[in-house]
Order: structure tokens, then C-alpha cells, then sequence
């Protein structure tokens, strides 16, 4: 019984989630947000003076 709840909800939120991310304006958000996490992890070298790779 908590299994099928489990998956009721998981498929819930997972709805809910794939309905915001066709919106338009969240969409940008979210380029912006990935770009800015891709520069962040290739941008130069860590405070300690080398490169985490």
C-alpha cells in the first residue's frame, strides 16, 4: 500500500515539474541557471591554485 502512494506522489511531482519547465519564462531560468553552473565549474582555477581535474 505505501509503494502505490509512494509512486502516486513521485508521478504528482514529476507532472508538476515537467508542466513548469515548458513554460517559456522557466525555461529561460533555466538555461541561465545551467550556463552559469557550466561557467562556475570551468571557470579557471580553484582558491587553492589548482585545477579541481
Amino acid at each position: 500500500m505505501a509503494g502505490m502512494i509512494r509512486k502516486l506522489l513521485v508521478s504528482t511531482i514529476a507532472t508538476k515539474v515537467i508542466q513548469e519547465a515548458r513554460k517559456p519564462q522557466n525555461q529561460a531560468k533555466l538555461k541561465k541557471a545551467f550556463a552559469d553552473f557550466q561557467a562556475k565549474r570551468s571557470g579557471g582555477k580553484r582558491p587553492g591554485g589548482t585545477n579541481r581535474y
